[in-house]
Formats: structure tokens, sequence, C-alpha cells
């Protein structure tokens, strides 16, 4: 196990990515996953940097940090650790396929956090090697919040239709509830605030390097603006969300939503599940 604060910039992270990426092979059987762990201690929330991110996601700004954003904190510590010349697989052209969120407690946005960020497995995909990415927040010893990420490895034969399942409309549909009209810089300005600069979410070149025909929004951002789009998002304590098929942007998307469960949508292809768990409720299953 290997407890370390990070030093390095996220930047610096990005760049070994693209030079070590080379010499890993993407979607890769038969790897097996270190016990490395990265811990970061005395982590705290800049005013600055959260207001740009609600502005981004369409949280309120008079609210307490969203669901979803020590996932934001955390990613420079993931990098680091994905980046590494053990991690088994490339960070370049990675495709985040699920994740789960769990708040366990709200702690003041004053209190500084410990984070901790570890690869918990390794799964055969149809399309490549999927693995999952743990994320830890703690204050004051305990533990406040949790993540879980599964992200895709491609095989190189594999062309992308859609990361996750298949983007069919489901049996049951949800009513639309808002339609977002999302620009063609919008990867581009969301990873200037996350720090998620992977080349599939910036310019349609780039994007092509890795089988899409544009550039793609963030999974991230599409599950943050759909918390944001609640009713209440404050009171949200769980979230699973499952990226079904790419939003090549530009793009006009529906959102559409019934009690704890929602859908980001463009025409019958469906791009994003999810369900969420409030105050007061059980868990999601």
């Amino acid at each position: 196990m290997t407890a370390a604060t990070p030093s390095r910039t996220l930047t610096a992270s990005l760049v070994r990515g693209a030079l070590t990426s080379p010499f890993k092979r993407a979607g890769r059987s038969g790897a097996t996953l270190t016990a490395d762990r990265l811990t970061a201690g005395d982590v705290r929330v800049a005013p600055a940097a959260l207001a740009s991110y609600n502005r981004i996601c369409g949280f309120p700004d008079a609210a307490p940090p969203p669901l979803t954003y020590p996932h934001v904190l955390g990613f420079p510590l993931a990098m680091r650790l994905m980046t590494a010349r053990r991690f088994p697989l490339p960070v370049v052209g990675l495709v985040h396929t699920w994740i789960e969120i769990t708040r366990h407690r709200t702690a003041p946005v004053t209190d500084p956090l410990e984070l901790t960020v570890y690869a918990d497995a390794l799964t055969p995909h149809r399309r490549g090697t999927e693995v999952t990415m743990v994320t830890e927040a703690r204050s004051g010893g305990q533990l406040v919040w949790e993540s879980r990420s599964g992200y895709l490895s491609r095989r190189p034969t594999t062309t992308i239709v859609a990361p996750g399942a298949p983007g069919a409309a489901p049996a049951t549909e949800l009513p639309a509830v808002a339609e977002w009209r999302l620009p063609g810089d919008l990867g581009r300005r969301y990873g200037a605030v996350s720090g998620d600069r992977n080349p599939i979410h910036l310019y349609p070149l780039t994007a092509r390097l890795f089988g899409f025909p544009r550039a793609v929004a963030h999974g991230m951002w599409t599950v943050a603006r759909c918390l944001a789009e609640a009713d209440d998002p404050g009171r949200i304590r769980s979230v699973r969300a499952d990226f079904k098929a790419p939003v090549l942007l530009p793009a006009t998307v529906t959102y559409a939503a019934d009690g704890s469960g929602f859908r980001l949508r463009s025409g019958s292809r469906v791009h994003l599940t999810g369900s969420t768990t409030r105050e007061g409720e059980g868990a999601h299953s």
C-alpha cells in the first residue's frame, strides 16, 4: 500500500498518461492490479472552483457542494494512480461506463477532507477490459462520501457506438422534463473546470483518434446536470448512473424523470439512465 500526497499537478499526470499509454495494450485481458492506494490529506473546497463547477452543471450557488463534486476533488489523485507505470491499462481513451456515489453524511464545506483512491477490480468486457476505481472522502477520520466508477479500455479493433449497454429506448419511457442544447465546446469548458481533459472530450480530431466521430460530452457532466435539474438536489443521498451511448457534441438532448429514476436521451437513443435516493429513503437497487 502506498500513501502519498498529490504533489504533482494534474497537468503533469495528463502528460505522463500520454507518454505511458503507448506502452500499454488497450483492452488487454489477463492483466492484474496492484494494491496501490493514493491518499491526500487536508483537501479543501475552493469557493471559486466550486462556483465554476456549479455554474457549468446548473447547480445553485447557495447550497452545499453537489453530490458529484468530491469526484472532481479526487480526480487528480485518480489520474496519478491511472497514469502510473504499474497501472495495467492506458489512461488515454478510457471511457467512463458507470458510477455509483453515496454521501454518508454532509461535512461542513470548510472542513478539510482526506481523499483515498484505489483500483478495486479488473473485469472482462465485451469491448475490452473495465477497471473499477474507488474514491473515498473522510472528515475527522469518518467516511463521509464514496464513489465507484467503471472505466472501459477498448480493444483497438472496436468501433464505438455505445460504451455501455445498447442505447435503445427502454420499454417504460419516462416523461420529458427539460430539453438542453449542448454546445460543441462543452467538453473543453467542463474539462477546464474538472481537470478531465481526456482527448475524446476536446475536439472532433482528437475524438476521432479513439473511434468517435465528434467530441463526446463528459459522463460526469451529464450526471451532474441531471441531478441539478432534480427537485431539491441538496437532499440527494446517492445515485447510480449507467452511460449507455455517447453524447456527441454539439447536441440537443432531453432530460426525462419520474420519481427516483431519470434518463438523458436524444430521440429514441438513450445516453444515460440513473436512479437516486434521498435523505430518509432506502438505498437504490
